[in-house]
This record gives structure tokens, sequence and C-alpha cells, in this order.
């Protein structure tokens, strides 16, 4: 099976047949292991190892990926579906940072933002308190804010929308 994952402007193809895995057209060993009941994956690859966080994002395909501090957002495609958005002219749909939201059930702590200030990929938006830890919560793409939808001292659910953002001009 062929992928394609699109990673900022760049795409990085990636074939899987049978056993070997090609990026890039590159061979490369890869041992990909999901940590159970967590979105925690080990993956090695040319002896290198990463400790991935891997959550789905609101459509189909779409990645919030958090490795080494870092937090990008990726779009994975097979094939097929590549081969369909290329012969009808469909998009993946509008693309800008993605709106923070809850992990888990917690406390808001803090804001670290306001409507109007421009934030970039990796910067700290919001703190959440939860099981007595404090978890810092970061934008996935340069953007600007559109709109916070907590305050300090609000208890959010799982899930909860916290800060919207709109695409940078």
């Amino acid at each position: 099976m062929r992928y394609y994952v699109k990673i900022g402007d760049h795409v990085h193809e990636v074939a899987v047949i049978g056993g070997e895995v090609t990026l890039d057209g590159r061979v490369v060993a890869v041992d990909l292991r999901a940590v159970p009941g967590s979105p925690i994956c080990s993956l090695l690859i040319d002896g290198t190892s990463w400790t991935i966080d891997a959550r789905p994002g609101a459509d189909a395909g779409q990645w919030l990926l958090h490795c080494g501090g870092i937090a990008v957002h990726a779009e994975v495609v097979d094939e097929r579906t590549r081969t369909i958005r290329e012969m009808t002219g469909a998009t993946a749909g509008p693309r800008g940072p993605r709106p923070v939201r809850a992990p888990m059930p917690g406390l808001v702590v803090r804001l670290e933002v306001e409507p109007g200030q421009p934030v970039h990929a990796g910067q700290g938006v919001a703190i959440i308190e939860a099981m007595k830890m404090e978890n810092e919560l970061k934008a996935d793409g340069d953007g600007i804010v559109a709109r916070v939808r907590v305050s300090a001292g609000d208890a959010v659910e799982k899930g909860a929308i916290l800060v919207e953002f709109e695409a940078p001009e």
C-alpha cells in the first residue's frame, strides 16, 4: 500500500509492501509499536528511536503529532484517495491551525493568548490542570487567535474547544 504524508508544504511518499517500507524512494528499517490504551507510539527508523503522541484530527486522515516538544499537523492519504482528489480537484479542506481542545477533563489554570494575537506552531496558548498536573496546550500551526472560549478557573470536559484561530493573512 502506498501513502502520502503531508507535513507543512512537503509531501512524503511511504510505500509498505510486504515487510518492506520505502520512504521517499529509500528503503528504511521501521518498527512501530503502539502503547496500549494511549495515543503514544514508539517508532524506530533506521536505528533512531522516536516517541510520538499521535492523536487523530477532526477530519479523516488528519493527525496531530507531538514529538520532542514539537507539534506538527499531518495529513495521511492512501493512493486511491489521492488519485480521486487529483481527478476531481477536491482538497482536504480549509488550511490553518486547528482549535485547541482539552485533551482531558480539567481546570483552566491560565490562558497565554488573547483574541487578535498572532501565534506560531508549538506556542503555548493555555494551561490546564488535570490529576494534579499542569499541562501546556500548544497551537499546531501559525495563525491569529480568533476567540478564547474559556476563562481561568473554568472546568472543562475532554474535547472542549478552548481557543479558536483564523489563518494568518
